[in-house]
């Protein structure tokens, strides 16, 4: 057997999730299909699985395996597909996305929808977490990023222009302490998203009028959570000041039902982006998911608007 052919039985045993359920898919023997585990666990000298008849956990080496050899099965099946009349090729394959799950569940679920929808061949599959996960490492194909990557060796394609605004209801800013200047956020009921243990968490302004001035504040109060929904929500009650995402607030906005705060300043930006892992052969599947976030998703969000400046 080929490293292919272990790459191709590792990842179909993977899917299955048993030795049981793999030898029914693959036409073989209970034995046979342990026994060529046992012998490419043997070849690569690391344990891939813990098993049993009914149950195939992936050990850490495991993982890394079934993730990088996924990544060579597919640039292989694109080269092979290139080859041929690409007009003749429809789009097939799985496309795994990983974002965070506000923005996921607003924007990126109904978008993939759509493009499974027009794209019957193509496997798609959404994971939404708090924080970003490392794409090879648990076998992405794209991730939603705010902001540019730290890593290098990843290709960021600009997806959406935002940044988080500070706003509050109409009902607490008639009641509201005078706010000019990020250290006056100090005397406010300041609505925070605790995603961690950050006792103090830190908003960043720039000057509309000076953008490499920039004031980073610590807030507090005494309403906080860890979803931003419900932060929203305390803050169309009334409760405090909040800093959130233009994406998420601009139709509160628009309503008059949340209104920005702090003509002068404005956050720093948090734009969107499409991430993916450099590779010579791009899946064509991947570059037309992209190229449909590109195109639908400005429609889905009004631009930025102009920082306001005080008079």
């Amino acid at each position: 057997m080929s490293a292919l052919d272990d790459l191709a039985f590792f990842q179909q045993l993977a899917r299955s999730g048993s030795l049981t359920a793999t030898a029914r898919e693959l036409g073989l023997s209970l034995s046979a299909v342990s026994k060529r585990l046992k012998q490419l666990e043997a070849r690569l000298g690391v344990e891939l699985a813990a098993r049993t008849t009914r149950r195939l956990t992936l050990t850490a080496e495991g993982e890394r395996y079934l993730a990088r050899g996924s990544l060579i099965l597919d640039e292989l099946g694109e080269l092979e597909n290139s080859l041929g009349d690409a007009r003749q090729q429809a789009l097939s394959g799985r496309l795994r996305v990983n974002a965070t799950f506000g923005f996921g569940r607003r924007h990126i679920a109904p978008l993939l929808s759509a493009f499974c929808a027009a794209n019957p061949g193509v496997e798609g599959w959404l994971e939404l977490t708090n924080f970003p996960l490392n794409l090879s490492d648990h076998g992405f194909d794209i991730g939603i990023r705010v902001g540019q990557p730290p890593d290098s060796r990843l290709i960021a394609r600009p997806l959406l222009a935002n940044r988080r605004v500070l706003c509050a209801a109409p009902d607490y800013i008639a009641r509201m302490p005078p706010l000019a200047a990020p250290m006056d956020l100090a005397r406010q009921a300041c609505l925070v998203v605790r995603e961690n243990d950050t006792d103090f968490p830190l908003w960043r302004f720039e000057r509309c009028d000076k953008p490499s001035e920039v004031q980073s504040v610590k807030v507090s109060g005494r309403l906080a959570s860890n979803d931003g929904e419900v932060i929203t929500q305390l803050a169309l009650d009334g409760h405090g000041v909040m800093l959130r995402s233009w994406w998420d607030v601009n139709e509160h906005l628009a309503s008059g039902a949340l209104c920005p705060l702090m003509p002068g300043w404005q956050s720093v930006r948090a734009d969107f982006h499409a991430v993916f892992e450099q590779r010579r052969h791009v899946p064509a599947r991947l570059r037309a998911f992209i190229h449909y976030l590109e195109r639908e998703i400005a429609g889905r969000v009004p631009p930025l608007p102009l920082c306001p400046v005080s008079p």
